[in-house]
C-alpha cells in the first residue's frame, strides 16, 4: 500500500516540483490548494487555476480547502494587533504556524494521510538519538542556502516532523526550474511570489492604514528633544529611515525606539541604531539539549534572509523540573551578539541554529 501524502499546491513552481518528486517516489499524492485570501487585486483565482493545471498534468486528485475566515482571524488580525501595540510581527511565521502546519496539517492527519508536504526550502534529517522524547528528526538548513526558509518554520513541533515532507530540501532553485521545464509544467517560469503569504506584495504602510488610524505624534532625539512629527507609532518599525518628518538637513535618522503609550518615535543616527543584546520570549524548541547551549556559541537569525550571526544565549529563571515542551511558557532568553546589529525589532522572530540544525526560536521583546 502506497504512503499517502497531501501536497500544499500553491500554484507556484516550488510546490509543483515537490508534488512531482513525490509522485516519482511512489507516494499516493493528493494536491490541496489552500484558499486563504480573496480581496480585489489578489492572485487567488489565477493561482488556483495554475495549481489545477499542475495537478492535471501529474494526474493526481485536486482539492480546495477554504481557510479564509481562519486566515483573517489568526494571521491578519494578529498582524494588525501587533502593529497597533508597537511591535513588528512576521505574518509568514504566523501563517505557517496557524494555517499550513496548523489547520492544513491537522486536516491531513484527520483525513488519513501519512504525510503533508510543501515546497518549502528546508530539510528534515533523521538522527539515531532522540531530539525530543520519542522523536528522532531535526529541521535543518537546505542545500539551497540562499532560498533557506527555516526562519519561517521554527514554530513547528518536534512530533510534526514525523509527518512532514520537504521534497526540495536537497535541491536548488535553479534545479527546480530546470525540472519543471523538463516535465512541461505550466508554472516552470512563473515568477516567485513576493510579500505576505497568500496575500502577495503589498505596501505595508497602506495595508496598515486600512485598519489603523492616522494619529500625529512627536519625533524626538535620544535626548528627548522634539525634532519632528509622524503619523502614528504603529506605522513604523525599528531601524526604519523614512516616513517621519524632521526639519533641517544632516545625516540620516533611524527609528531606534517607540513609545506607544505617548505615541512618540525616538530616532537616532546610524551608530545609535545598533544593539548587541536583547531578550526573547514565547519560545518554541525543535531540538533537545538547549540547556547545554547556554553560554556556548550558537548562531541566530533575526530576519528572513538575514545572516546567521554568532551569538551566546543565557537562560533566565531556569527550572530543572520543566521539560522541553513547557520551556516556551516558563523561560526567557538573553541573547548577546558577537557583532552589534541594526534593526532588532520587538515582535520579530529570532531563530537559533547549531550548525545547520534549527534549535528553535522565539519573539524578540
Amino acid at each position: 500500500m502506497n504512503r499517502k501524502a497531501a501536497v500544499g499546491l500553491s500554484g507556484g513552481v516550488d510546490s509543483a516540483v515537490a508534488a512531482a518528486v513525490l509522485v516519482d517516489q511512489d507516494y499516493d499524492v493528493t494536491a490541496v490548494f489552500l484558499e486563504c485570501w480573496k480581496e480585489p487585486g489578489c492572485r487567488t483565482d489565477a493561482d488556483r487555476k495554475d495549481a489545477l493545471s499542475v495537478a492535471l498534468k501529474l494526474k493526481i486528485p485536486f482539492k480546495v480547502l477554504d481557510f479564509k475566515q481562519e486566515y483573517r482571524r489568526k494571521v491578519v488580525d494578529h498582524f494588525y494587533d501587533e502593529y497597533k501595540a508597537g511591535r513588528t510581527p512576521n505574518p509568514d511565521v504566523m501563517c505557517n504556524k496557524e494555517i499550513k502546519f496548523g489547520l492544513f496539517y491537522d486536516w491531513c492527519l484527520e483525513n488519513g494521510f501519512d504525510y503533508m508536504a510543501t515546497g518549502h526550502y528546508a530539510k528534515i534529517i533523521c538522527t539515531q538519538k532522540p531530539v525530543h522524547p520519542d522523536f528522532f528528526r531535526l529541521l535543518c538548513i537546505p542545500k539551497d542556502r540562499h532560498k533557506d526558509q527555516t526562519y519561517f518554520l521554527y514554530r513547528l513541533k518536534p512530533e510534526q516532523l514525523e509527518h512532514i515532507l520537504f521534497p526540495l530540501g536537497g535541491t536548488t532553485k535553479v534545479e527546480v526550474r530546470q525540472e519543471a521545464r523538463k516535465r512541461g509544467l505550466s508554472v516552470a517560469d512563473k515568477p516567485d511570489s513576493q510579500g505576505i503569504c497568500f496575500i502577495g506584495e503589498v505596501n505595508i504602510s497602506q495595508f496598515l492604514r486600512e485598519r489603523l488610524p492616522v494619529k500625529q505624534g512627536e519625533v524626538v532625539d535620544t535626548r528627548g528633544q522634539v525634532i519632528g512629527e509622524h503619523d502614528g507609532v504603529w506605522f513604523y518599525t525599528i531601524g526604519q529611515r523614512h516616513g517621519f518628518r524632521v526639519g533641517g538637513g544632516g545625516p540620516p535618522l533611524y527609528v531606534i525606539a517607540k513609545d506607544v503609550e505617548n505615541n512618540r518615535l525616538v530616532v537616532g543616527f546610524g551608530a545609535e541604531t545598533y544593539r548587541n543584546q536583547f531578550e526573547v520570549s514565547d519560545l518554541n524548541w525543535l531540538a533537545n539539549g538547549i540547556w547545554h547551549m547556554a553560554n556556548r556559541p550558537i548562531k541566530v537569525r533575526i530576519r528572513h534572509g538575514g545572516a546567521l550571526i554568532p551569538a551566546k544565549l543565557k537562560i533566565g529563571n531556569p527550572s530543572t523540573s520543566l521539560g522541553m515542551v513547557s520551556l516556551s511558557n516558563h523561560c526567557k532568553l538573553k541573547i548577546r551578539l558577537e557583532e552589534p546589529q541594526r534593526g532588532i525589532a520587538p515582535g520579530q522572530s529570532a531563530v537559533f541554529y547549531n550548525g545547520d540544525v534549527v534549535l528553535g526560536g522565539g519573539i524578540i521583546d
